[in-house]
């Protein structure tokens, strides 16, 4: 029988030390994938920081909507510092209108299997960083839009309207560096199809 996350949460509270290890076993390749499309070194850096955070601010999660969307929350910050850290004009970094491809252009570093997965990923890596992060959590760890709420620190009826704009944004992106409309085509007909296949890849 699988313990619950609030079982793990509550027995790692009260001093059980494994079973906060257990939710860190649980959560790792889940943290790794977050980071996976969005940095092109440091990425074991950046998860070790999430759950060192994730220990030392335990307490933060009464009033968190899941422990997934407290750890993802932590992940998110830990995200936006280090760009915030890496952006030539700091106090000016915009993750909503800022992109991972507009403060390192490198290309992602995620071996795609098929064309379409590499387009798909250069695509994300295109939009904005936030709306990157919300189609990611939403296509690939499939959190609730009441975790998503919590996660961003906005109401639950934005988060619809946002991971709307996320899509519109995704699609501009795709139709611009597609090298091909049939490319183009074969992509946009089975998104879903590709984001799990990318899903199974980044973890």
């Amino acid at each position: 029988m699988t313990v619950s996350d609030a079982e793990l949460l509550q027995q790692w509270k009260s001093g059980d030390t494994r079973s906060g290890e257990q939710l860190f076993s649980r959560y790792y390749d889940a943290v790794s994938r977050f980071f996976g499309n969005k940095v092109t070194r440091d990425r074991a850096d950046l998860v070790q920081a999430t759950f060192s955070a994730c220990l030392e601010k335990v307490d933060g999660l009464k009033n968190a909507a899941s422990f997934r969307s407290f750890l993802f929350g932590i992940a998110r910050f830990e995200l936006l510092h280090y760009y915030r850290r890496k952006s030539r004009r700091e106090t000016e970094f915009d993750a909503e209108n800022v992109s991972v491809y507009d403060v390192d252009p490198t290309p992602s570093r995620v071996i795609a299997k098929h064309q379409e997965q590499r387009l798909l990923l250069e695509a994300l890596r295109h939009i904005p960083l936030e709306l990157q992060i919300v189609l990611e959590l939403t296509y690939w760890e499939k959190l609730t839009s009441a975790e998503m709420a919590d996660l961003l620190g906005i109401p639950e009826g934005t988060v619809k309207s946002r991971v709307r704009r996320a899509r519109q944004k995704l699609d501009e992106q795709l139709t611009q560096l597609a090298e091909s409309p049939a490319q183009l085509e074969t992509t946009t007909s089975n998104l879903d199809g590709w984001a799990a296949k990318l899903r199974a890849q980044l973890g």
